[in-house]
């Protein structure tokens, strides 16, 4: 299964649009954050599954969670925005939070910096920001083929590359 993961756009509706056209064929999008209407506006043009978490730009809702486990191809996914596991200053309690959960994936937002971290039990994986990126000149998010019983196999896409 090939599940899309975008977080931090900002109302950047054109990088959504961006985004999707690379990478068209993801049957599950992931948003981690900071603007769900974004979410909404991907769920209406992938005409699939989007599962979204509010970010600290999003304003209070309380049937919106801030964290919630999604199953996909054998994998428990634990999604957040971040800022209420203070990942800015590291992942530790994010990590905890997902063992907790069972979760064997931890995908996060919050921080506009992309990360990588397989491990063993719980990868980690932020998309960074598509639209005001902290690491490099040009946005970036990610895909994941998720194969039930092996790694996650990721690959960090920046917008204007393919």
């Amino acid at each position: 299964m090939k599940i899309g993961i975008l977080s931090d756009t900002h109302g950047a509706i054109d990088v959504v649009d961006t985004v999707f056209a690379m990478a068209p064929d993801a049957e599950l999008w992931l948003y981690a954050g900071d603007v769900v209407g974004d979410a909404q506006y991907l769920a209406t043009i992938a005409q699939t599954d989007v599962r979204f978490v509010p970010g600290n730009c999003d304003w209070p809702n309380p049937n919106t969670p801030e964290t919630i486990v999604v199953e996909a191809a054998g994998h428990r996914i634990l999604l957040t925005h971040g800022h209420v596991y203070g990942v800015q200053y590291g992942t530790r309690f994010l990590v905890e939070a997902a063992a907790e959960a069972n979760c064997d994936i931890a995908v996060y937002g919050h921080t506009h910096v992309a990360e990588y971290s397989p491990g063993t039990p719980i990868t980690v994986l932020n998309p960074g920001s598509a639209a005001r990126p902290r690491d490099a000149a040009c946005g970036s998010f990610m895909t994941v083929d998720l194969v039930p019983g092996k790694a996650p196999e990721v690959h960090l896409k920046r917008l204007g590359q393919r």
